[in-house]
């Protein structure tokens, strides 16, 4: 059957991979976040941007949403596929450890913050059920973009997606709680709110002892088949089936499609949904991002921005105070707290939904609900703004602090280490394993908060930043390690370290025999090329696998590695050999 230009489904497929594939590259390439992209695009093709203009040019009907409520489902179900995706990324023995922070900061952080804006609500004029239905509705934040931005494994990640995932949990019961709360309703709403929960709970152990005996024989049975498309249906079957079934329960589809992705992690098969899914998960994202801009009205937001402006600032720092309270209490560093409450500061696309449900149990008015929504779409349209902001004060709150006791004590008896990456990581770990007493500079929060959380003597700062040198006596350090992936910063750190501590060892990463040679002009003592010896060893492997006798191999090795220290030694005209890694007696073979 062929299909009519004038097909609405086929224009609005035509508009939103237009935006995938087309639009959201150009911002990207003005490092300009996809999510404000794809709000910015439904704000343009939506029924208040270019859409108004199709009466006068029909022509535009090709190129904007006709029916914005035909995409809704899709939208949804976007939401749907990133819960599932993070159930993959997590398991129920880490859920299960994240049990305080889910319950006890989480819950605290959805009832403090609902308080906080229900009672100033009230103050400037809403009555009590009113206020207990807004401040339930906007103390909810978005799944849908938060995590996306910060994921569920850095510190501001793992708070975040704490109180989110409670949150998701409640907001059932949140519904009927507000049915409930509504002038007609009787004592039948309380004992609906019961029988929800009841329902539930059964539905989710059914769940989790059928996906146990259920879901590896069914994913062990797609892969048998060799064929990407059955195990892609097979994988997006089980997060449908979850969905509905918790959604038949009366739960959330998102608490169904959690429990399946935590049911899938716990098997072989994990990885490979997780590949097979993820573009479905980034189209649908995409879809939902477009109905949140295309419900942003720019001429009623113009014509209201003061109340509008004062209502978002208002919700934003009432959900960021209450949320940086309650983080700290849970003993989270100052800098993280900040940031994760100012990225849990915005409502949620679930707002929509419970203003909707408060506006039908008749707790606050239709145009008070108009009102809200706008505010919502605004916050989410804002989220991506609040996260950039969240690091830059996070970034200024750790400069601001006192630097932990690592860098003042047992001076002169242990070494430096400038960088915690995944080199830094395993120098410390091998200084730990011979007792080396040492302290390690990193300038990423996150790693900074991670590592001392694992128990590394990591500090927070930027070695740039003179004071800081000045505070860690390097004078009487035993050594200096400069592990960064920055070859300019570490060539100019070593000279002028080498100019203020001229009989200070320094050790530096090198990524190649040309930036050796530049540290060993700049004073370091040693310089260790990472790519040298994994080119070497890859050499010896292909030509050891491709038939070549091993002792010549190795005698070629030997002489290339020679000759990469002759260079080194010769453009930075060093009078020793530079130490790099001499064969091993055992290799050192004669050429056949």
């Amino acid at each position: 059957m062929a299909i009519g230009l004038q097909n609405e489904g086929f224009s609005d497929a035509l508009v939103i991979l237009g935006a995938a594939g087309l639009v959201i590259p150009a911002f990207a390439r003005f490092r300009i976040s996809p999510v404000i992209g794809f709000i910015l695009v439904g704000v343009l093709v939506g029924p208040a941007g270019l859409g108004a203009l199709v009466p006068r040019a029909p022509w535009l009907y090709y190129v904007t949403i006709s029916d914005p409520g035909a995409i809704e489902p899709f939208a949804e179900f976007g939401i749907v596929l990133l819960l599932f995706s993070i159930g993959l990324e997590l398991s129920f023995r880490r859920l299960w450890a994240m049990r305080q922070l889910v319950f006890g900061t989480g819950s605290m952080q959805l009832l403090g913050s609902s308080l906080l804006i229900g009672v100033t609500l009230h103050y400037l004029g809403q009555d009590w059920s009113g206020s207990a239905g807004l401040g339930l509705a906007l103390a909810l934040s978005s799944t849908a973009l938060v995590l996306p931005l910060v994921g569920t494994s850095s510190p501001v990640g793992r708070g975040a997606f704490a109180i989110l995932l409670f949150q998701d949990l409640a907001l059932v019961p949140i519904i009927f709680a507000l049915g409930a709360m509504a002038p007609t309703a009787g004592d039948a709403g309380w004992v609906g709110i019961a029988g929800v929960a009841l329902r539930g709970a059964l539905t989710v152990v059914a769940m989790y002892v059928g996906g146990r005996l259920v879901l590896p024989r069914l994913f062990a049975q797609a892969a048998r088949t060799k064929s990407p498309e059955l195990f892609l249906a097979a994988s997006l079957l089980v997060v449908i089936v979850a969905s509905v079934a918790t959604t038949a329960a009366g739960l959330s589809p998102i608490v169904g499609a959690l429990l399946a992705g935590l049911l899938i992690a716990e098997t072989e098969y994990h990885s490979e949904v997780e590949v097979m899914t993820a573009p479905f998960k980034g189209l649908a994202l995409g879809v939902f991002l477009i109905t949140v801009g295309m419900s942003l009205d720019l001429k009623l937001i113009l014509a209201n921005w003061v109340s509008l402006l004062a209502a978002v600032i208002g919700v934003v720092t009432a959900k960021a105070v209450v949320t940086y309270l309650l983080l700290r209490v849970a003993n989270a560093r100052r800098g993280i707290a900040a940031e994760t409450g100012l990225l849990m500061g915005s409502p949620s696309e679930t707002t929509l939904i419970v203003l909707a449900t408060a506006a039908q149990a008749q707790l606050i008015l239709g145009s008070t609900a108009a009102f809200w929504q706008t505010v919502t779409a605004i916050g989410l349209t804002i989220t991506p703004l609040l996260a950039k902001l969240g690091r830059t004060v996070s970034r200024r709150i750790e400069r601001r602090d006192p630097l932990p006791d690592a860098v003042s004590t047992e001076q002169g008896t242990r070494a430096v280490l400038f960088g915690f990456g995944r080199v830094g990581q395993l120098v410390a770990d091998m200084l730990a394993r011979h007792q080396q007493p040492y302290v390690a500079v990193e300038a990423d929060i996150d790693a900074v908060a991670e590592a001392r959380a694992a128990g590394y003597p990591v500090v927070f700062g930027d070695v740039a930043r003179a004071e800081l040198l000045d505070r860690l006596d390097l004078a009487n350090a035993r050594a200096l390690i400069l592990t960064m992936d920055d070859p300019v910063l570490t060539v100019r750190l070593a000279r002028r370290l080498r100019e203020a501590y001229p009989a200070l060892p320094i050790i530096a990463r090198a990524r190649d025999t040309v930036h050796a040679a530049e540290l060993y002009k700049a004073g370091v003592t040693d310089a260790v090329p990472e790519t040298l010896e994994s080119s070497l060893q890859l050499s010896e492997a292909v030509l050891v696998d491709l038939g070549v006798a091993m002792g010549p191999v190795i005698a070629s090795i030997h002489d290339k590695r020679d000759e990469l220290r002759q260079t080194i030694r010769r453009v930075a005209m060093l009078d020793r050999e530079p130490r790099i890694r001499r064969l091993r007696r055992s290799d050192e073979i004669e050429p056949a």
